[in-house]
């Protein structure tokens, strides 16, 4: 039987990087989004054409009746779960300065990034452990997809910046909980990624590239993150639960 993998708003960007690289290693995908499957199609039957058994779980992670649904769907599907990453978010609705964010966006962007994948998480781990308590050997861990902006402050863009570093903190504290089970929590941050989420300023992105932001002299792509994401899956970066990898072309890399 093969492995099983969910990945949360994985029809497209990032996440379907993900996705494609998860499918070319091997594993059957649990697909969450918020779209509706027809809009989600056809980057499905791309999936499907990779030789995985592909369900796709509509629903809002930030939304309880969503969540049981999501895990409900998987559940029924494969009957087990060897991969969550945990890649839905959303970017504010409004880029504003700090001191005009609404409560009304705080709470819309909360909810998803932060607070949907906080329980979501939860209860997959739950089922995790029981999953590893009746098979030992099974290979099964936890990727958390943050953001470079987990560190780098962004004042127009404080509540994204918030929930991501909160996720990183959930990386953390996942991994002092189910490291003692065998299971692996592992933290992803990108970059500029060339996804539908940067459409606003994709062009300021690029120049800041080609100024000399990234070491690299390029924008990242969703299969960048993949290939990691495929790697880590393996077990090809042992010992190591509870690190963060930065997948930013070296954007990070303090420099003089």
């Amino acid at each position: 039987m093969k492995p099983v993998a969910l990945v949360t708003g994985g029809s497209r960007g990032i996440g379907f990087g993900i996705a494609k690289k998860l499918a070319e290693a091997g594993y059957d995908l649990g697909i969450n989004g918020i779209r509706p499957e027809s809009d989600a199609q056809a980057n499905l039957e791309e999936l499907k054409s990779l030789g995985s058994k592909v369900v796709y779980l509509q629903g809002n992670i930030a939304e309880k009746t969503d969540r049981k649904s999501i895990i409900e769907g998987l559940k029924a599907h494969f009957g087990k779960i060897d991969v969550l990453v945990n890649n839905a978010g959303v970017a504010p609705r409004v880029r504003c300065d700090v001191l005009e964010v609404t409560e009304e966006d705080y709470d819309h962007l909360m909810n998803i990034n932060e607070k949907g994948t906080f329980f979501l998480t939860q209860e997959i781990a739950k089922w995790m452990l029981d999953l590893k308590a009746t098979n030992p050997a099974a290979q099964i861990s936890i990727i958390n997809i943050t953001s470079v902006s987990a560190e780098l402050a962004s004042p127009k863009r404080a509540a994204y910046c918030m929930s991501k570093a909160s996720l990183s903190m959930l990386s953390k504290t996942m991994a002092v909980r189910m490291a003692p089970h065998g299971i692996a929590v592992y933290e992803i941050r990108p970059g500029f990624v060339d996804t539908d989420m940067i459409e606003k300023v994709r062009e300021t992105y690029l120049t800041l590239v080609q100024e000399g932001a990234t070491l690299e002299p390029r924008i990242g792509k969703p299969e960048d993150i993949g290939q990691v994401v495929a790697t880590l899956v393996k077990g090809d970066l042992p010992y190591a639960s509870g690190q963060i990898i930065n997948v930013d072309g070296g954007l990070t890399i303090a420099r003089m």
